[in-house]
């Protein structure tokens, strides 16, 4: 059993005058998330995103507008995300390749603190999700669309993909893996 030192969790919340957001997330969970968003497919994507990533997490939601609401709540997730993981070492680099339907999708995550962003993605919206959550989370991602048609299974697939790379990118490792060792900030 985790001791409160070695729990990985966080909340965070964001509030603007377009949104309310608050998370509560733990990073060592089961994929149990309780959303309270009222975009439908955010929601479902939310979701997708904390089972297939492993992480348990509580969520509430509400925004003024599509655009805004899918921003903040990618930009709220990524910085839990992130705080979550903490300064241990993890495995950090990570590649998935999930089959729905037709579709099939790669992506692959480095949580290296140089964030980057290359997606083939039919869809601007959840584009800009996860190029919002991946700056956060100072994540590089890349996905690839090795084959697909329908736009929901491709953004399903890669929200599936991302989790899986996610859970094992956040795995706790023995050392960094990294030839630099560790980055230490100074002031």
């Amino acid at each position: 059993m985790k001791t409160e030192e070695t729990q990985r969790t966080a909340e965070m919340s964001r509030k603007t005058r377009e949104t309310t957001i608050l998370v509560k997330l733990s990073i060592d969970g089961s994929g149990e998330c309780k959303c309270i968003i009222p975009d439908e497919f955010l929601r479902h994507m939310v979701e997708t995103l904390t089972k297939y990533s492993g992480v348990d997490m509580d969520m509430t939601a509400e925004g003024d507008m599509e655009h805004h609401l899918v921003e903040d709540v990618a930009i709220t997730l990524g910085k839990a995300y992130r705080k979550a993981i903490g300064e241990g070492a993890v495995k950090r680099i990570a590649s998935s390749t999930v089959p729905m339907d037709e579709a099939l999708v790669q992506v692959s995550v480095d949580l290296i603190d140089r964030p980057y962003v290359h997606l083939e993605m039919p869809d601007i919206m959840y584009e800009h999700f996860i190029r919002s959550f991946a700056m956060e989370l100072r994540a590089t991602i890349h996905s690839v669309v090795i084959r697909g048609k329908d736009e929901h299974h491709i953004i399903e697939a890669t929200f599936k993909a991302l989790g899986i790379a996610l859970r094992t990118a956040m795995t706790p490792a023995s050392s960094a893996l990294s030839t630099k060792s560790s980055v230490v900030w100074g002031e």
